[in-house]
């Protein structure tokens, strides 16, 4: 993430570097000498353009360091390859991974950046033999990418799907099994696991993309816990509540508010007061 682009607007996200790490996370920094819990996640659990996201919250209610390791469109690619979090996970008292979607995420159809994983890199030979003709030259992004592909081809998709789903399970077992001590598998959205809003204008549906309950279930047995938070859809309409420049109304209208970040922080609280 930009440090320039992420800083405009009336919100100081105190960002900082946590050792070796390339990413820079939101602060206020944490006070690391203390017992602590940390948070793995993408764009919701950062919390963009809200004051207090649901790890703020949380470390108010618990009066215990929550670290927010997330960040922007961040896919499960991203802390695979970042062993300065992968440290900080092994001396958490518990590790909430939010789940994420399984489009920016590197697989045998097309690569995405290492750190911006929304950020789609080349396509492979498969990609290409699956869909000749498909010109990538002006794509940079894993949605406006996979929005073409089902444009395209509809049936074809469908493969790149399940290519993409079976991905993400192999990482997210991967990354379950490289956090060490504690940990809850966190689903928090408007929908249940495998429900799609084809209302997106993409007709893609609604973060986090293409996880459905049986690759949850898949999951499950590698957490300590599994926190399932459907929130009511309203906490994602609307700007209520959220602090942007003018310039930035249409992105804030595309997150979570306050609303929501209250509800996940309510529904986690009694699972990590069992685990801390």
């Amino acid at each position: 993430m930009k440090p320039d682009r992420i800083a405009d607007g009336p919100l100081d996200y105190c960002l900082y570097r946590y050792g070796r790490s390339k990413v820079l996370y939101r602060g206020p920094r944490p006070d690391f000498k203390r017992p602590y819990c940390a948070f793995l996640g993408s764009s919701e659990t950062f919390g963009k353009f809200v004051a207090t996201p649901f790890p703020a919250l949380l470390q108010d209610g618990l009066a215990m360091p929550c670290a927010n390791f997330a960040a922007l469109n961040a896919g499960v690619e991203m802390y695979l390859k970042d062993p300065s979090i992968l440290l900080a996970t092994a001396e958490a008292r518990v590790t909430v991974i939010a789940v994420m979607g399984a489009h920016n995420l590197s697989n045998r159809f097309y690569q995405v950046h290492p750190r911006r994983n929304d950020r789609f890199v080349r396509s492979s030979k498969m990609l290409q033999t699956l869909y000749r003709g498909i010109d990538c030259t002006d794509i940079h992004f894993t949605r406006h990418l996979l929005a073409t592909l089902l444009a395209d081809d509809p049936v074809k998709f469908g493969i790149v799907v399940e290519e993409m789903k079976a991905a993400w399970v192999a990482r997210m077992k991967s990354l379950l099994e490289a956090v060490e001590g504690r940990t809850i598998l966190l689903w928090a959205a408007t929908h249940a696991p495998g429900e799609r809003d084809l209302d997106c204008p993409e007709g893609l549906g609604e973060d986090p993309l293409f996880i459905d309950q049986s690759m949850m279930d898949e999951l499950s047995p590698l957490a300590t816990e599994v926190v399932e938070c459907i929130c009511k859809p309203e906490t994602k309409t609307g700007t209520n509540g959220m602090r942007f420049a003018a310039c930035d109304a249409g992105a804030a209208a595309q997150l979570p508010g306050p609303d929501f970040h209250a509800q996940v922080a309510q529904k986690l609280e009694p699972a990590l007061r069992r685990l801390i």
